[in-house]
C-alpha cells in the first residue's frame, strides 16, 4: 500500500503499530467445537421457546361477563418465557443431541 502525502507514510506507519499494539493487548479467545455446538443448541433452543410462546401469544383468551351492574373483560395471556424456560429447553436439546435419554 502506498500513501502519497508528506506524513502519510509516517501516518501509515503509527496506525500499523497501534493496530498491532492493541491486537497483543485483547486477550486470545479460543474455542472448541463442544462450545459451538453448545452455542448452537442454546440458540436453537431460545428460538424454540419464543416459537412457542408467540404462538400461544396469537391464542390469547378474552372473555366478558357481566358481574351485577357491572361487565368485566377478562384477557388471559401466556406466560412470558425467561432464562430458565430456555435453559431448560437447551438442556433437552444438548441431551439429544449426546444421545443421553430425557428425565
Amino acid at each position: 500500500m502506498s500513501v502519497d502525502t508528506k506524513y502519510g507514510e509516517a501516518i501509515f506507519k503509527q496506525t500499523q503499530e497501534v493496530a498491532e499494539m492493541f491486537k497483543a493487548a485483547m486477550p486470545k479467545i479460543t474455542t472448541n467445537k463442544n462450545d459451538e455446538i453448545r452455542t448452537k443448541v442454546l440458540e436453537m433452543a431460545q428460538n424454540n421457546i419464543w416459537q412457542d410462546y408467540h404462538a400461544k401469544l396469537g391464542q390469547f383468551e378474552t372473555t366478558v361477563a357481566k358481574e351485577g351492574d357491572e361487565v368485566v373483560t377478562t384477557v388471559a395471556l401466556p406466560e412470558v418465557p425467561g432464562a430458565d424456560a430456555v435453559l431448560e429447553a437447551a438442556e433437552k436439546f444438548y441431551e439429544f443431541v449426546n444421545g443421553k435419554p430425557s428425565k
